[in-house]
């Protein structure tokens, strides 16, 4: 027997919360019945969210080298293709955990599992994100201790980010950072007058590209 709300997890790819979201919202049904915030079910009830039958499946987590000039939705923008359109048929429902914008290269995970997803990227489990950054020119010192010591003031709160020089002309550098805020390194040095020219993400929590081609994927354990 499993907990409603982990069994939704599981096999629709949603997080526990908004599994229970669902149910609360009536949309769940087991047996044919409401389902109810902590009930227990098994693979031999009949359960359904908004109609669709949701069945037990294996859980799958793949990792995928985003090329830039790819968008992780779903649908197209405009002429430019998404990720699903390197991956094979039977990837085509996994999710995204997380996004890189279309400039943006690297690491990409995808899951069925909703509770992964979940850890994967909430606030509340710190996940360490690695990535290369190139920017357009020299990092100044005085700009390297604040972002890495001080922080940067954004629109949405102080950016503090890990810095690692790569190069001698300090325009190559390794960034590590634990938040997931939208296009975060990217207006962390446009803050400070630079723009980043390349960025791509080398690793994601215990995740990383280990000599993953670009464009190429492979399945890995949870």
């Amino acid at each position: 027997m499993f907990r409603l709300n982990k069994y939704l997890a599981t096999n629709f790819g949603v997080s526990r919360r908004e599994a229970d979201n669902l149910i609360s919202a009536g949309k769940v049904l087991v047996n044919n019945k409401p389902a109810e915030i902590g009930m227990r079910v098994s693979n031999e009830d009949s359960i359904t969210v908004d109609g669709k039958i949701v069945s037990a499946h294996q859980m799958i987590y793949l990792a995928l080298n985003k090329p830039i000039n790819y968008v992780c939705s779903r649908k197209r923008q405009g002429d430019t293709p998404t990720i699903y359109e390197l991956l094979p048929e039977k990837y085509q429902a996994l999710k995204s955990v997380g996004r890189l914008d279309k400039n943006s290269s690297g690491l990409i995970l995808l899951t069925n599992d909703g509770d992964f997803a979940f850890k994967m990227t909430h606030p509340s489990f710190v996940k360490t994100k690695v990535y290369e950054v190139r920017i357009d020119r020299a990092l100044e010192p005085l700009h390297q201790q604040m972002i890495a010591d001080f922080g940067v003031q954004l629109a949405d709160g102080r950016s503090q980010l890990g810095l690692e020089r790569l190069n001698d002309e300090r325009v190559f550098w390794r960034v590590t950072m634990s938040e997931g805020r939208n296009r975060q390194i990217r207006r962390t040095f446009e803050a400070l007058g630079y723009k980043v020219v390349a960025l791509h993400r080398i690793s994601f929590g215990k995740y990383s590209l280990s000599g993953l081609e670009e464009g190429h994927f492979v399945e890995v354990g949870a």
